[in-house]
């Protein structure tokens, strides 16, 4: 059991506040239980954000810093695609200047679909990392308030409603597995459910193509990783200096479990072909741990957490096919 430090309370309050102010614009996603039998009294249930009105969870932190930030100040963010169409249909929503920096791997479809509510497009960097250095140095020079897709406050606090609907939507709660990028996703889920449930074991899933969190949690300190190509592209890319992720999910999480490429195509194959379900890479990441080693979470009520379905078509064919 890990207990609530005082910063991860502050946090889990900050998604109680935000969950009032976005709850007009997002989706409470539905906890379906998984039709697998990987071993006898032992319960896999997926929290379905793949389903959240724009295909991803990022949909929460983006509403959540936009309802913060004064309409008549414009806003610039850096991202690998969800984050980009979350705040674009937030900005819609609310009236906010936008200005969207992707990094030049980013999905086709996801450029795209933020192009299509009328943002402004950069394309800089050859990673998200490097998108980020750029819409910085923009936020800079225009006068734009930066909007990260995970070390903001609001952000985590947004992210982290997902775990107040999951604690409200299943009785007991012994693991959730939580796919690893920046942080601000299972820093949000993890404070807000250490805060409420100390039991519930926090699992950090990580992709070995780009484990920048995972090592930097390790060290105790940012650390830069090198980062290769990974069917999780939505969660590659490095931690922010000063990171406020950090030491939240350093408090929060529980075990970290590494995951291939090898490991995380299984898993795409499994969602797909048992349950019906084409999600993108960064979402199968968290299934993975299950597939892997079942009996490490025998006898337990298991949540995954399913974080985006805005998949590359093209390249999600040739795993599943």
């Amino acid at each position: 059991m890990t207990l609530p430090t005082k910063r991860v309370l502050q946090s889990a309050c900050r998604s109680v506040a935000a969950r009032r102010r976005i709850a007009a614009l997002v989706r409470k996603t539905e906890v379906l239980p998984s039709r697998m039998t990987l071993l006898p009294n032992t319960e896999i249930h997926y929290k379905t954000e793949n389903f959240q009105l724009t295909g991803s969870f990022k949909l929460r932190g983006a509403s959540a810093k936009l309802s913060s930030v004064p309409v008549d100040r414009p806003v610039i963010t850096a991202s690998s695609g969800n984050h980009g169409i979350a705040c674009s249909l937030t900005a819609q929503r609310t009236g906010h200047k936008l200005t969207v920096v992707l990094p030049e791997t980013v999905i086709d479809q996801k450029r795209k679909a933020i192009e299509a509510f009328g943002t402004r497009v950069v394309i800089a960097g050859a990673d998200s990392s490097l998108a980020e250095v750029h819409a910085r140095m923009l936020a800079d020079t225009e006068g734009h308030t930066y909007v990260s897709p995970y070390n903001d406050a609001e952000v985590i606090a947004g992210q982290g409603t997902i775990g107040l609907e999951i604690l409200e939507q299943l009785p007991r709660v012994d693991n959730i597995f939580v796919s690893m990028g920046g942080g601000g996703l299972i820093s949000g889920i993890g404070s807000v459910v250490k805060s409420v449930s100390p039991d519930t074991r926090i699992i950090g899933v990580s992709a070995t193509n780009s484990a920048a969190l995972a090592a930097s949690i390790k060290a105790g300190e940012v650390v830069e990783t090198e980062h290769l190509d990974t069917l999780a592209d939505g969660v590659a890319g490095g931690v922010d200096e000063n990171s406020l992720t950090l030491p939240l999910a350093s408090d929060a999480i529980d075990q970290i479990v590494h995951v291939n490429e090898d490991q995380i195509a299984e898993a795409l194959r499994v969602l797909a072909w048992q349950e019906n379900m084409i999600v993108e890479g960064a979402a199968a990441l968290a299934l993975a741990p299950l597939l892997i080693e079942p009996d490490n979470y025998a006898g337990a009520i298991n949540v995954v957490l399913l974080c985006g379905a805005n998949y590359d078509k093209d390249r999600i064919a040739k795993v599943l096919l």
